[in-house]
């Protein structure tokens, strides 16, 4: 069956309020075709599931997208500073950061796929993030006696992934570095996939390559050839740095909507 929708009926999929996953990794291969569509659809109170993010975050922060991130890193690359868009509005209240290490992330994905409430974080022993995120607690080791902590389940109600290849029906290939977009598409509900290219169904089935996110886990596949753009896609293209640089001099909503109108007859096509 094809999965294959233009990018608006795909981000219809996301209700306000919902939990999004968000792949890639600060600036590299992040979905960022379908962050744009969910601000021109004007998605709200979304509660953001990153581990490492950067423009992702911080352009659905300044659409006023956001109700909460949880997330183990949020900012640019060095070249780039900090994601301010970000930090103004967990600052200014309107966005509450649950700050993570990206491993608690990681490890409350993981028990999302495992079907469990909570897993353990050996690493995280002591530290003031214990005491300042809901999402973690400390247990008695039911084998030991020695105190845990444990960090309670994430699981995003959809994730979005941009992948180099996928076909149709929703299998997909990512090439270079799979970061925790594979983690993210099996703690999650519903997976939206935009790819650079949709290929043939016989690119999955008559290889011996298989696919890193199978059909059944996905729920919409969007042609977005550009789908990262500006950041970089491993193998198609690098980090658009002048329009990275662009887009971090924006000043307020009516700008924004002038830089998205930029890419939407992209986006859209």
């Amino acid at each position: 069956m094809s999965k294959l929708m233009n990018i608006s009926s795909a981000i219809a999929l996301i209700k306000d309020g919902d939990a999004v996953g968000i792949g890639g990794n600060v600036l590299h291969r992040a979905p960022m075709a379908l962050v744009r569509e969910i601000i021109r659809q004007r998605k709200r109170d979304l509660k953001i599931i990153k581990t490492a993010g950067a423009m992702d975050v911080d352009m659905l922060c300044f659409g006023e997208c956001v109700y909460s991130v949880d997330a183990g890193f949020i900012s640019y690359e060095s070249e780039f500073s900090l994601a301010e868009h970000y930090r103004k509005a967990v600052q200014g209240g309107r966005v509450k950061g649950n700050e993570h290490a990206c491993y608690t992330v990681m490890s409350a994905l993981r028990a999302s796929v495992y079907g469990v409430p909570f897993m353990p974080v050996h690493g995280l022993m002591a530290g003031d993030l214990i005491e300042v995120n809901d999402y973690f607690t400390r247990i008695k080791d039911p084998f030991s006696g020695e105190p845990v902590t444990v960090v309670k389940a994430l699981r995003p109600d959809v994730s979005i992934i941009h992948v180099q290849e996928a076909d149709e029906q929703g299998n997909a290939v990512i090439s270079g570095p799979k970061y925790d977009d594979v983690l993210l598409s099996k703690a999650a509900k519903k997976v939206i996939l935009s790819a650079e290219n949709i290929v043939d169904e016989s690119r999955f089935r008559l290889s011996r390559e298989k696919a890193d996110i199978p059909h059944f886990m996905v729920s919409a596949v969007v042609h977005a050839k550009g789908g990262a753009a500006p950041c970089s896609c491993t193998d198609v293209y690098d980090i658009d740095r002048e329009d990275i640089i662009n887009f971090k001099a924006l000043k307020d909503k009516e700008e924004l909507t002038k830089y998205l109108t930029k890419y939407e007859s992209i986006d859209r096509t």
